[in-house]
């Protein structure tokens, strides 16, 4: 596979060593898992009988807006940064060439796994947002966390997040290699507070070297849809797990979304919502 190039684009990154940029996210930990989940084969068999609700307004760029997450949303120290910073927050440990050799069916997952780390490179775990989109940074020492609201109306947002349950089993451990760098990633399932209509949650692990340097890069991600609207959260870094960060994302997010999309405006008040 040919090295893809640098860009700027909206990742999570935090300082390494000399100015190196690292991408910051998500932590989760092993494979818990929470009833209350659409997850795996549940996920599946709610895309097949799917209720999406009528809200009474679409997913416009200001209520998209009116919908992310503030500093006061989420648990700990984390500061707002600007958008532009955000916008080109990225991450050079997400890219190399992933080694097929390692796979039972290894071209359809070696596939997957590419797809995973391009997709965290992007940001685009939920796919490519076919109405409005809004972002948001964060950054709490050296790590990162970038909140999206999308629509989705035009691409279903329910298949990114089935692609999302099959993660662990297809790219449960695999290796990537960037020149004379050789990194092995491990991607487990995490559990979500039972919000939205469907949810998905993993922990990414990145171990290896960078320019030279060894490093571990911990991701915590998630992706909730609410009718063809969702949220996606990636958050972490070298310092590693952001899970209750990630899980507070999730769920006053959610909330948020779900009052815009009703024409109501979210409350300011974290402890207001239930």
């Amino acid at each position: 596979m040919t090295r893809r190039p640098y860009r700027l684009v909206r990742v999570l990154s935090s300082a390494l060593a000399a100015g190196t940029l690292l991408t910051t996210a998500a932590c989760s930990d092993d494979g818990g898992t929470d009833g209350s989940r659409v997850s795996g084969v549940t996920a599946s068999q709610a895309a097949g009988k799917r209720q999406t609700p009528s809200p009474a307004t679409t997913l416009t760029t200001d209520r998209a807006r009116t919908a992310l997450i503030t500093e006061a949303d989420i648990e700990d120290d984390w500061t707002q940064v600007k958008d532009t910073e955000a916008d080109n927050w990225h991450d050079s440990l997400l890219i190399g060439r992933v080694d097929v050799s390692g796979f039972l069916t290894a071209k359809a997952q070696a596939a997957d796994c590419r797809r995973l780390l391009d997709s965290l490179f992007d940001d685009d775990l939920v796919g490519r947002p076919s109405g409005a989109s809004e972002l948001r940074g964060f950054e709490q020492g050296d790590s990162r966390l970038l909140y999206q609201v999308a629509s989705y109306e035009r691409n279903d947002p329910q298949d990114s997040l089935n692609w999302m349950a099959n993660l662990p089993a297809e790219c449960d451990q695999f290796t990537v290699t960037d020149g004379g760098d050789q990194r092995t990633v491990q991607v487990v399932e995490t559990s979500l507070p039972g919000v939205g209509d469907a949810r998905e949650g993993l922990r990414v692990t990145v171990r290896g070297s960078t320019g030279g340097t060894q490093a571990t890069l911990t991701l915590d991600v998630a992706a909730v849809r609410v009718g063809d609207d969702a949220i996606t959260v990636t958050a972490g870094g070298l310092d590693g797990d952001e899970n209750d960060s990630v899980e507070q994302a999730v769920r006053l997010g959610t909330q948020h979304l779900k009052d815009v999309l009703a024409g109501k405006t979210p409350s300011p008040d974290p402890g207001e919502v239930q």
